[in-house]
């Protein structure tokens, strides 16, 4: 087991072109903003379900600074069955109108190739599947367009339940089959540089898995494609801290930094103003940012030590 905290370059030789925008992973981590527009959300219960309040959500968090905003129609754990129609009519009308509004790179959470054809052609420029391929169609729906795909580590049909996963050793899993996973994408036809991983946080791990994939994030990163956290939230923080989801921003917080200097570069969040700071500030500790001023004993005569 690694306990090693240093910090971690990712192997990521040119910038990506994502969405429409410019990313240089080796010296900016992005913030992805969540807005589901589902009743039963894992975290706000449906507080965004009506279309106006995920628009305002959605520009509230790019004026809050954040770079991406994922938006989805259908939540990842069990629950009542989300027709191929009825993902559309939630997510479509939303990618129009935040393409409408903003030039935030759009990404959208749908394990269906026709919803993620739809998207994109709505304007979203990033696909992220949580269920890695379930959909045979998902990859070539990707190759034929110019969108980002995400690979997340996760196991079973969407919306099934995964009760008690056992792994030997988790890390080596996961990276094993992120691995597999690209192969298949590259097989398919999507270009190397539209390719993004997820170890997938919490899907169908425990809170011990969660951990040890977090300490030892550096093997996911080491697969070569930019890698996506999504902690924000999750019940391995409930479970480490003690804490309902409404009360876990610290340790979202805690998770993204340490996740970021083992080599993460997109942090999918809830809090985005608070993520941002955190984000900002570690990218300045790490010499990626400069300050936006420098006043603190700066002043002229104050002399040397």
């Amino acid at each position: 087991m690694s306990q090693n905290l240093a910090f971690v370059v990712p192997p990521l030789a040119d910038p990506r072109q994502i969405g429409g925008h410019s990313f240089d992973f080796s010296r900016r981590v992005a913030v992805m903003a969540i807005v589901n527009r589902t009743p039963d959300s894992f975290y706000d219960r449906g507080a965004t379900f009506a279309l106006q309040s995920a628009i305002d959500r959605a520009l509230e968090a790019v004026a809050a600074g954040a770079d991406w905003v994922d938006v989805g129609g259908v939540p990842f754990g069990r629950g009542p069955v989300v027709s191929t129609a009825e993902e559309l009519d939630r997510v479509i009308p939303l990618v129009e109108a935040i393409h409408t509004h903003s030039d935030v790179v759009i990404s959208v959470d749908t394990t269906n190739a026709e919803v993620a054809r739809l998207s994109i052609a709505a304007g979203a420029g990033v696909i992220n599947d949580t269920s890695g391929l379930w959909d045979e169609n998902m990859a070539g729906v990707i190759a034929d367009s110019e969108a980002a795909l995400v690979l997340t580590h996760s196991l079973g049909a969407p919306r099934s339940a995964i009760v008690g996963p056992q792994y030997a050793d988790v890390t080596a899993a996961v990276t094993a089959r992120l691995a597999e996973l690209i192969e298949r994408a590259l097989n398919a036809g999507v270009r190397g540089d539209r390719l993004i991983i997820d170890p997938g946080h919490d899907l169908n791990k425990n809170t011990l898995h969660t951990l040890e994939i977090t300490r030892r994030l550096e093997e996911v990163v080491a697969l070569g494609p930019p890698t996506l956290v999504a902690v924000s939230n999750k019940d391995f923080i409930g479970e480490m801290l003690d804490r309902p989801r409404n009360e876990r921003l610290e340790g979202t917080l805690a998770a993204a930094v340490v996740c970021i200097t083992k080599g993460a570069r997109i942090v999918r969040m809830h809090d985005v103003a608070a993520a941002v700071a955190a984000v900002r500030m570690t990218e300045g500790i790490l010499g990626f940012r400069p300050p936006v001023y420098t006043r603190h004993n700066i002043e002229q005569g104050s002399g040397l030590v």
